[in-house]
């Protein structure tokens, strides 16, 4: 059979450690005998964002906004004990906070869910979609480690120089710490109206949460543009559409959440959502049964695996070891952004294809084929543990009986 052709490329960003493993098997397994794969490729991992001092994480998020569609692998952000260990020039900034902060965009997290993998909590028996905010917030803050006693301000000077807003912060009587941080309304318009669409599309219930009792002028702006563009733009639509719109402070959400059956989006601040997406990520099964998409107000996404690069497997991996690594989330991602492509270029077999392969894989899953971490979770009574590469080509297998 011929391969499906492209029109535009994708951009490809590589990455790091076991994702960057199972990345070039997904290619090489279940994309290129299938795909005539066009993509613009960038080389995120640690050691080349150090030799470009962070330049290639903003190359490809440039590229992304060129060609519309992205796919990212997981890549490191490094801590004091990564910049020792990869011998660092410096201690870079999270790719993905670099990249968001581009794109200006929110990212949407729902689980994979299927039959055999039952959630922790008892209610749940829909899946609960995360949309966070990636712009600002603590992932872009202005940081200092206070060294002695003295005094922490808080100033604002207008484009002319003029001090509108002179306030202090705290008098330190002893070394401390100090952070700030800051967001624009622009971009949490453009996150509130990305919410609703997709609240819209997917005709699921919308929450948002933040803690405006507490935060009286950061938090409560949230909540205020969130309220004034629903009331003046989207209210009569979700009408229409038969969902709802709800606020709520983030505590008595989360008591929502767990007592809830599932089946809508919960909107979080960047920061909150960072969290509250690996908390329902694990309660329904596991980080790396997770689809992750970011999505920029000019129409430009980025596909992404929504877990960390595994490196206690890349360690085994690297001795020659047989991993048991689970590859769902970074398959996902490529088929996220293949089908987005297809989409786009109007080429229905990419689509099409891309369909397929989540199939296969969930197909797989389903009759009993999977790696460690789900045979631990999977309600099934036959079971069969498969390595890394193992499941990849079990899915594959899969794959070729539906073609």
């Amino acid at each position: 059979m011929s391969k499906i052709p492209m029109k535009t490329p994708l951009v490809e960003m590589d990455g790091d450690e076991m994702t960057r493993i199972i990345w070039n098997m997904i290619k090489e397994h279940l994309l290129e005998p299938y795909i005539d794969l066009k993509t613009e490729y960038y080389d995120l991992g640690l050691v080349k964002r150090d030799a470009t001092d962070d330049a290639i994480t903003i190359e490809a998020a440039q590229a992304v906004k060129k060609y519309g569609v992205g796919v990212k692998c997981a890549t490191i952000t490094p801590n004091a004990a990564r910049v020792s260990e990869y011998n660092l020039k410096k201690m870079y900034k999270s790719p993905n906070g670099t990249i968001r902060a581009i794109l200006d965009g929110t990212v949407f997290r729902a689980p994979i869910t299927l039959p055999c993998l039952l959630p922790s909590v008892r209610s749940w028996q829909k899946p609960i979609t995360i949309a966070r905010h990636a712009y600002g917030d603590i992932y872009k803050c202005t940081e200092y480690r206070v060294p002695c006693p003295g005094k922490a301000e808080l100033s604002f000077k207008d484009a002319s120089g003029q001090e509108l807003f002179h306030e202090t912060v705290f008098d330190f009587e002893t070394p401390g710490v100090l952070m700030g941080m800051y967001n624009k309304d622009d971009s949490i318009q453009s996150f509130a109206r990305a919410c609703f669409n997709y609240a819209l599309d997917t005709r699921q219930d919308l929450w948002f949460s933040s803690k405006d009792t507490i935060s009286k002028q950061y938090d409560h702006t949230f909540k205020d543009i969130f309220q004034d563009i629903f009331d003046a733009e989207y209210k009569d639509r979700f009408d229409q559409a038969g969902i709802t719109y709800f606020y709520t402070l983030i505590d008595d959400a989360v008591a929502r959440v767990i007592r809830s059956s599932g089946g809508f989006i919960w909107a979080c601040k960047n920061y909150d959502g960072d969290v509250m997406s690996d908390m329902v990520a694990t309660a329904f099964g596991s980080l790396a049964m997770m689809t992750s998409v970011l999505v920029s107000p000019d129409g430009n996404f980025e596909y992404e695996a929504a877990h960390g690069t595994v490196t206690k497997h890349y360690y085994k991996h690297l001795a020659g070891e047989s991993t048991s690594t689970n590859s769902m989330a970074t398959l996902f991602a490529w088929t996220g952004a293949l089908k987005k492509r297809g989409e786009l270029d109007d080429i229905p077999a990419l689509v099409s294809f891309a369909d397929k392969l989540e199939q296969a894989s969930l197909s797989a899953i389903s009759a009993g084929f999977m790696t460690q971490d789900l045979a631990l979770l999977a309600d099934l009574e036959h079971k069969t543990v498969l390595s890394t590469e193992g499941f990849i080509l079990k899915v594959k297998e899969f794959l070729d009986a539906a073609a």
